[in-house]
């Protein structure tokens, strides 16, 4: 464990500089103390770790200091080339500097380690599209990629209802399900970040101005934010549905699984046969019904009535069927 805490402290002096002891020990979830004890250990075996004084001061490695990557273990190493995403990378041109940056890294590991991208190739594949979306990336993600790297202020046409001109920041690039999105800045307040599908931008024009970031802004963050204000606003109806245990498990396979897990929270206790009523959100009483045919005896319709009316209807119709 000790080990491990100071090839950490090592490798944040390389890419911090300086850092004084109650960042490090902020850093390694450790005390100053603890800091203290590591750094002397460093300098008694070698390392030159040395310490500045004053209000600007800290810990720093003497004249560029570098060590190789002889303390990753088997299981960080075969992560490390788990986590490239090539194809994503691919997607958005950088491909080759995935690929540059692994071998780089594969010349540093220690002969031990050599065979730890074969073994991560040989257990893995990362496949994120899904089944029936698009063949490949949207034409203009590189272009959105690099504007994104380089904070360029772009002109983007978006193709909606009709094709909209808007002057934006692009602060990131988000990849759901398959699907790319552009998440950048177009105006200001607190709605001034906006979504926009990567496969609808028709044009990306550079206008030669760059932005200065929000250093609060966090992306993941943002975007799970917008994930579950877009599913509460799509999912603005709700159904009152009684499901026996084979229905509550199959809904989430029915029904969006967002939907599906605020039903099973609020289900009621099971009856005398097991089954619960609960309370399901849904985009419209049409989707609804072709969600909740997918059960079928599984789920008995309460309410509204008009929809109960159609499933009873549907049910009649199957049971003609097959008499």
């Amino acid at each position: 464990m000790r080990a491990s805490r100071l090839i950490s402290l090592v490798l944040l002096l390389q890419s911090r500089e300086t850092m004084t002891a109650a960042e490090l020990a902020r850093e390694l979830e450790v005390s100053e103390r603890t800091v203290y004890r590591d750094v002397e250990a460093l300098s008694a075996a070698g390392v030159p770790v040395y310490a500045e004084q004053g209000r600007s001061g800290g810990y720093r490695l003497v004249g560029g200091y570098r060590t190789r990557l002889t303390g990753l273990s088997r299981a960080e190493a075969e992560a490390l080339f788990l986590s490239g995403l090539p194809g994503p990378a691919g997607d958005m041109g950088l491909g080759d500097t995935v690929a540059a940056a692994e071998l780089k890294v594969l010349a540093a590991l220690p002969g031990t380690l050599r065979d730890a991208p074969a073994r991560a190739a040989q257990r893995f594949h990362l496949d994120a599209p899904g089944w029936f979306g698009d063949a490949g990336p949207p034409p203009l993600l590189r272009d959105l990629a690099r504007a994104v790297w380089e904070d360029a202020v772009v002109e983007l046409r978006y193709r909606k209802d009709r094709e909209v001109v808007r002057t934006a920041e692009p602060y990131g690039l988000v990849l759901k399900n398959g699907t790319w999105y552009l998440v950048a800045r177009a105006g200001d307040g607190p709605r001034a970040y906006r979504t926009y599908r990567a496969g609808r931008v028709t044009a990306v024009r550079p206008t030669g101005a760059t932005f200065d970031r929000d250093a609060e802004f966090d992306l993941a963050a943002h975007w799970r934010d917008q994930a579950e204000a877009f599913l509460r606003a799509m999912l603005r109806e709700e159904v009152t549905v009684r499901l026996t245990p084979a229905g509550l498990r199959g809904l989430r396979y029915a029904a969006d699984p967002y939907a599906a897990e605020r039903a099973a929270e609020v289900a009621g206790p099971p009856d005398g046969r097991g089954r619960v009523v609960t309370t399901l959100p849904v985009e419209s009483a049409e989707v609804a019904f072709s969600q909740l045919l997918r059960l079928g005896p599984e789920v008995e319709v309460l309410g509204p009535p008009a929809l109960r009316a159609r499933m009873a209807e549907a049910a009649a119709r199957l049971a003609a069927l097959y008499r």
